[in-house]
């Protein structure tokens, strides 16, 4: 035998016995089955609320499907549907959660209706940041309680994304005192929209292709979407000038999430390929949107206004926070033991955030 094709045989020999688990002790051999599934191809439908290639965010989910396909050598193709090709863009929880897709990409505010506990995996008004976010689900117990929570509908989620400090909105008139936003109707989301609803607003829920016609042609009053780059983009700067600093989302958090019994049945490695890849998808997400948020807010008209919230409405919203977390902890038990789990790493994080960032913004200011 050429050394040639010793050496190619001697490798896929190896090969073969390390796919397969094998190993040597005491001049015997033993194999153990490794569920490997290179040579089988696998296709997954995931469905998503954004318009096709939306910038970040779906460009980011586009990015993360072509990561699934390189890394598992095409064996596991990932395909997109961008909002109302198979599924309305605020259906594709239930039509996930039925197995008619494989999995969805969407915002996790979405669905309190299904559970208000899930408001608070999706960000919490006054609150953790992306990065104080993310730590608190990986490392103090809040993913363990959003797969527990989503696995009584048959889904199995991931941190898909997070886009940091978002603006507090888009306003058609100055917000000077409480006694303006009464009556005042806003599309705004989640638990930031249960406390502008306790300041007197009608808090409106609208998926993104329907925010700016809305605005436009006075059906709503005012919106919140995310920050510059994506405001800007989406035209909220045409319809209205008073543009005011966040407080509702410090730090949402996006889901990238499967159908739970579909999920089990992909094989071990492109599960571990699914979760690399939506961990690279979150970083570059979140630093995307810090570089385009800054660059974009340079490039607003001057007729734009920037405002900051009187104080009088920010002491406000905090009462109305903690009422709105204290109602729905008597009404539903599952939001109780999420608030607890969210509250202890709060204290647990607060005294070191106070004495490092906070301190040290303080002093580079």
């Amino acid at each position: 035998m050429k050394r040639r094709d010793f050496l190619a045989t001697s490798a896929l020999g190896l090969g073969a016995l390390s796919l397969n688990g094998c190993y040597r002790e005491e001049n015997q051999i033993e194999c153990k089955s490794i569920n490997i599934s290179r040579g089988k191809k696998v296709t997954l439908k995931l469905a998503t609320s954004w318009p096709a290639h939306f910038p970040i965010m779906g460009t980011g989910l586009d990015n993360f499907a072509a990561r699934c396909k390189e890394l598992s050598g095409g064996t596991l193709e990932i395909k997109v549907y961008p909002k109302n090709i198979l599924v309305p863009a605020l259906q594709v929880f239930d039509t996930c959660s039925a197995a008619q897709i494989d999995a969805f990409h969407s915002g996790v505010y979405y669905w309190k209706g299904k559970n208000s506990a899930f408001s608070i995996f999706g960000g919490m008004p006054l609150g953790l940041t992306s990065e104080e976010m993310i730590t608190w689900m990986k490392f103090g117990g809040g993913l363990e309680l959003w797969r527990e929570l989503y696995g009584k509908f048959n889904l199995y989620p991931l941190i898909g994304g997070s886009t940091g400090p978002q603006m507090g909105g888009w306003f058609k008139k100055e917000i000077n005192s409480l006694a303006d936003l009464k009556g005042l109707k806003m599309r705004i989301p989640g638990l930031g929209g249960e406390v502008m609803q306790k300041l007197g607003v009608n808090p409106i829920l609208l998926p993104a292709g329907e925010i700016f016609t809305s605005l436009e042609r006075g059906t709503i009053d005012a919106t919140e979407w995310v920050g510059p780059a994506l405001d800007q983009m989406m035209g909220f700067d045409k319809a209205a000038n008073y543009y005011y600093t966040g407080w509702h989302e410090p730090g949402s958090i996006l889901e990238i999430t499967f159908n739970k019994n579909r999920w089990e049945k992909l094989s071990s490695e492109h599960q571990a390929i699914i979760t690399a890849a939506t961990e690279e998808m979150t970083g570059t997400m979140i630093q995307e949107f810090r570089y385009k948020n800054a660059k974009a807010l340079q490039e607003l008209p001057k007729e734009v206004q920037i405002k900051t919230f009187p104080k009088e409405i920010m002491d406000a919203a905090k009462i109305a926070l903690k009422e709105v977390l204290e109602n729905e902890s008597n009404k539903n038990e599952d939001f109780k033991r999420v608030l607890q789990s969210y509250t202890k790493f709060t204290k647990l994080n607060m005294p070191w955030d106070e004495i490092s960032t906070k301190n040290f913004l303080n002093i580079r200011s």
